[in-house]
């Protein structure tokens, strides 16, 4: 018998306020000003069942949404094997490298270990 939704999203929702602080950090860590990392869970994250094609059972996973314009703004992805990934977008250039923009922070990990990088973009023009 598999978890409803709602279960699932229940179950999850420790780890995942976690792995939103460990984005925020990603965000903070990179010199943005402490408003910039807004990362949370909320009315905003829309989650699903998905099916994992390589295990066959079912991956929770929640997509956060702009509250106005609707545009997706990050994918947080748990397997049914403990492991989960992150992205959440940044979309802004660097706050002090000029070279670089950053397009997202991610975590990845499993249960208690959370793992964590931006994911940067050579900016153009440099």
């Amino acid at each position: 018998m598999t978890d409803s939704l709602a279960e699932k999203i229940s179950a999850a929702a420790p780890q995942a306020a976690n792995i939103c602080a460990e984005l925020n950090r990603q965000i903070l860590k990179l010199g943005f000003p402490q408003e910039r990392a807004d990362v949370a869970l909320g009315d905003n994250v829309q989650y699903s069942l998905q099916r994992d094609t390589f295990s066959g059972l079912d991956s929770l996973v929640g997509v956060w949404m702009h509250p106005t314009s609707g545009y997706k703004l990050g994918t947080l992805l748990f397997h049914a094997d403990g492991t989960f990934f992150a992205e959440y977008d940044v979309l802004q250039p660097h706050p002090t490298k000029s070279k670089w923009f950053v397009e997202a922070v991610t975590a990845w990990g499993k249960g208690g270990d959370i793992k964590g990088d931006p994911r940067l973009l050579p900016a153009l023009g440099e």
